[in-house]
């Protein structure tokens, strides 16, 4: 079963924007492994502005979970996580101590085109 996760972060400035999408052109090998080491089975981010989301599957395994075994995998990961953190600003209705906010969903096609569907998706956590 592949879990979806979305969640969104802002970036600090216009200098953060371009510092971040550079570091993404040439993410470290370390991090790469580690990502799918803890059972992160696919990601994407998108950018608006300083807005970013994250779009995050995985693989039977609650998101939380993965991350904290991405996080604890290589020292190279923890630097990585500091860098970042350093040009990203936390969401609004971020928890506190938190950068990346999770998403609620919304809506989905897929159960809006089910049979018997309330239409309504599931809320996240």
């Amino acid at each position: 079963m592949t879990t979806r996760t979305v969640l969104t972060v802002d970036l600090k400035d216009n200098q953060a924007v371009e510092t971040y999408t550079a570091h993404h052109q040439r993410v470290w090998p370390e991090v790469l492994a580690s990502l799918r080491r803890a059972g992160i089975r696919d990601m994407d981010i998108y950018i608006l502005d300083r807005r970013l989301v994250m779009v995050v599957e995985t693989e039977g395994a609650d998101f939380q979970r993965c991350f904290a075994a991405y996080l604890a995998s290589d020292p190279k990961v923890a630097e990585w996580e500091t860098l970042m953190r350093s040009i990203l600003a936390p969401a609004p209705g971020a928890p506190p101590g938190e950068w990346w906010a999770q998403m609620d969903p919304v809506f989905n096609l897929q159960r809006a085109l089910a049979p018997n569907s309330s239409a309504q998706p599931a809320r996240g956590h």
